[in-house]
């Protein structure tokens, strides 16, 4: 079996329980959307930097471990668009007179932000972080919803707009691989999606975190796949398309 990802921060007695249990794939179903998760300019920063560089001016950042991904992720979105299935992109609400998950759970004493006052400079990032990056902006047609939460559906309209749709299965791509996408993921599950994560295309800022979480969606909500696997899957869809539109 290949190698992946996670092997090497599983004890021993982990892998054995892995290789005795049984395959539980998840696989594709008839219908998927590719849903793109918090792939927002405060993670990535204006320039490629090594984490504890980006840090300095964009707290949020993943550092290279998001530049990284980019490319995959353009080519997991080439892909979706040429075979015609829903793209869904996820980014943070901001603006709205509220404070995000995380600045209400990190909160100071007397209920107040413990951030220190904003520079002019400080402010610009503020206000762009929320902007999805130029690499894998939504196109006309593609939806788009901000979430105050980690997980995509959480007070999103985004279940309700998949079964408009008819989806049966989300394709996963994003960020943080811990966090909002784990969140995501789980929740696709509790609504009975299945639910394929793009390997390549998902990414943490942190490096055990990020195949530890991988594993376990694999072993508990869905399957982690490779970018091959994912883009086969759609090129099959794309020629599908191309057929239909031969024939009509």
């Amino acid at each position: 079996m290949k190698p992946r990802i996670w092997d090497r921060y599983l004890s021993e007695a982990d892998k054995t329980h892995v290789a005795a249990s049984r395959d539980r794939r998840v696989g594709f179903g008839s219908k998927p959307a590719l849903l793109l998760i918090d792939l927002y300019r405060a993670v990535f920063g204006d320039k490629p930097e090594p984490l504890m560089e980006a840090i300095k001016t964009w707290p949020s950042s993943c550092g290279m471990a998001g530049w990284n991904a980019l490319p995959h992720i353009q080519s997991l979105l080439a892909a979706a668009r040429a075979a015609g299935i829903p793209v869904i992109h996820i980014t943070m609400l901001a603006n709205a007179g509220m404070p995000g998950w995380s600045e209400a759970a990190h909160r100071g004493a007397g209920g107040r932000s413990s951030d220190a006052p904003l520079d002019e400079a400080a402010l610009d990032r503020k206000r762009r972080g929320p902007e999805i990056v130029d690499e894998v902006a939504p196109i006309a047609g593609e939806t788009v919803l901000r979430k105050t939460a980690p997980s995509a559906f959480w007070g999103t309209p985004l279940a309700g707009q998949l079964t408009y749709l008819g989806i049966d299965t989300l394709i996963v791509a994003g960020e943080s691989t811990s966090g909002c996408v784990r969140a995501s993921v789980v929740e696709a599950v509790s609504h009975r999606y299945r639910v394929q994560v793009v390997e390549e295309c998902v990414f943490d800022r942190h490096e055990a975190p990020h195949a530890i979480n991988l594993f376990d969606m694999h072993q508990k909500y869905a399957d982690v796949i490779p970018l091959s696997e994912a883009l086969a899957h759609l090129g099959v869809r794309e020629a599908a398309v191309a057929r239909e539109l031969s024939i009509a």
